[in-house]
């Protein structure tokens, strides 16, 4: 290890153990709380949960640094489902934000994925853009952020939402920044695939329909043939990973459940026939209301071009009624944001725009065991349970009684520690641990 932190300096050192008593803990999978619990957390892992009483935390052993909670809120870290981590902000319109250059996006990153992991979010899955680089610059603690997922680029058909080119646009796609890939017909379609996969990519992305901020495709449009889909589909299988799609209408939904998706993201013009569809297929469906309606807000404008404000209108109106409509029928809801350039910091408002259709507890489930499931790591993530990450949040007020604290991080959330690392807090019972202080010299 010391030879490893010689050649790589920003590596962390191993993480503190602690032992949080008389925790009020959250149990995502139940909706309870579970009152005076203690919680042992060593090597990143919880290491053990129990009553407050049990005997063994009567006598502390010197490496142990031990926290009374009184009575504080412990809940597993949250998971944003669906973000953009290239879309930086910096620039006040989404044409001026696809024309960043690389390198001054790639400055800029570590800042986005920072402020994300300060507001509770210690997983976010990338679906469309993030680096291999940047994943593993934050696993190995040069960046401090989230667990972080990727698709790499998003799979495009010509025309299709992730080509940012406007028609009178005859360049090859897609500019210094690309969220999409280009490809079409199925040999292209499966090199596509494999290479994002070879490069990184812990699932796969395809665009099925329309989009708002796409110049030259309607919503309604269905995109990729079913062959084109069902290549793509079947290289992520063989990969042991999944495809996810963009789709907002029935007929693009349908079209790439059909073809072997298992994922949708957005879903805002879904019907009742087709969510009962994707549940008895137990596919995952990501709202992200949040991104529609920051777009259309007095506090940015003109962010949207013309063309996409029309779009972002329909696409707004029947956000919350998608929302209930699946909930209704049973669908697999994960939490997402969607958001980009400046609009990331209404991230947390998620929270309470889906307040206006779920209960605390179906969100906090969409933003916790839901998107862990997604991942596959439904025994790791999204649980405060024996054998899971530490990856925690101490909070003052109960999210199951108004989740809507959630949004407030400044006022609720005292503590954020991933994989056993306290990487914030607010609370001076519980310094900073992450990056060690420096010995003082006066």
């Amino acid at each position: 290890m010391t030879s490893e932190r010689l050649i790589k300096p920003w590596k962390y050192g191993p993480q503190n153990t602690y032992v949080f008593k008389n925790a009020r803990l959250i149990d995502t999978a139940t909706g309870d709380i579970l009152s005076n619990r203690t919680v042992k957390i060593s090597h990143g892992i919880i290491q053990s949960v129990t009553l407050t009483e049990n005997e063994y935390y009567l006598i502390e052993s010197s490496n142990e640094t031990t926290i009374d909670l009184k009575g504080k809120y412990l809940c597993p870290g949250l998971f944003d489902n669906h973000v953009h981590l290239w879309a930086v902000p910096g620039e006040a319109t989404l044409g001026g934000m696809y024309q960043i250059d690389n390198e001054v996006s790639m400055s800029r990153q570590p800042f986005v994925v920072q402020q994300m992991l300060r507001r509770g979010f210690t997983s976010v899955r990338d679906c469309g853009g993030a680096s291999l680089a940047l994943k593993q610059a934050i696993e190995e603690g040069a960046i401090q952020g989230p667990r972080l997922f990727i698709a790499g680029h998003a799979l495009s058909q010509t025309g299709g939402h992730g080509d940012s080119r406007g028609p009178h646009n005859h360049s090859e796609c897609c500019g210094p920044i690309a969220l999409g890939l280009v490809c079409d017909g199925v040999p292209a379609c499966i090199k596509a695939a494999r290479e994002e996969l070879r490069t990184g990519a812990d699932f796969i992305k395809i665009m099925s329909g329309g989009g708002v901020a796409s110049p030259t495709d309607k919503l309604e449009n269905v995109q990729f043939t079913g062959e084109e889909v069902r290549a793509i589909t079947e290289v992520a299988r063989n990969a042991n990973t999944y495809v996810t799609a963009h789709a907002y209408t029935p007929r693009s939904i349908r079209h790439a459940v059909d073809n072997g998706v298992t994922g949708i993201e957005h879903g805002n013009f879904i019907d009742e026939e087709t969510a009962k569809y994707m549940a008895e297929r137990d596919v995952f469906l990501t709202p992200t209301l949040i991104t529609y309606s920051v777009m259309a807000s007095p506090d940015f404008p003109g962010f949207l071009p013309t063309e996409s404000e029309a779009k972002n209108a329909q696409v707004l109106k029947f956000g919350l009624k998608s929302l209930q409509i699946a909930s209704d029928a049973g669908v697999t809801l994960c939490f997402g944001t969607d958001l980009l350039g400046p609009l990331g910091i209404a991230q947390t408002q998620e929270f309470v725009l889906r307040a206006q259709v779920l209960n605390p507890k179906a969100i906090l489930q969409s933003a916790t065991i839901n998107p862990a499931r997604r991942a596959g790591l439904s025994d790791f993530l999204g649980q405060v349970k024996e054998g899971f990450a530490a990856d925690l949040l101490i909070l003052n007020e109960n999210p199951l009684h108004d989740i809507s604290i959630l949004d407030k991080p400044e006022k609720h959330l005292l503590a954020v520690i991933k994989d056993g690392r306290v990487f914030h807090s607010r609370w001076s019972k519980l310094p900073q641990d992450a990056l060690p202080e420096e010995p003082k010299i006066e």
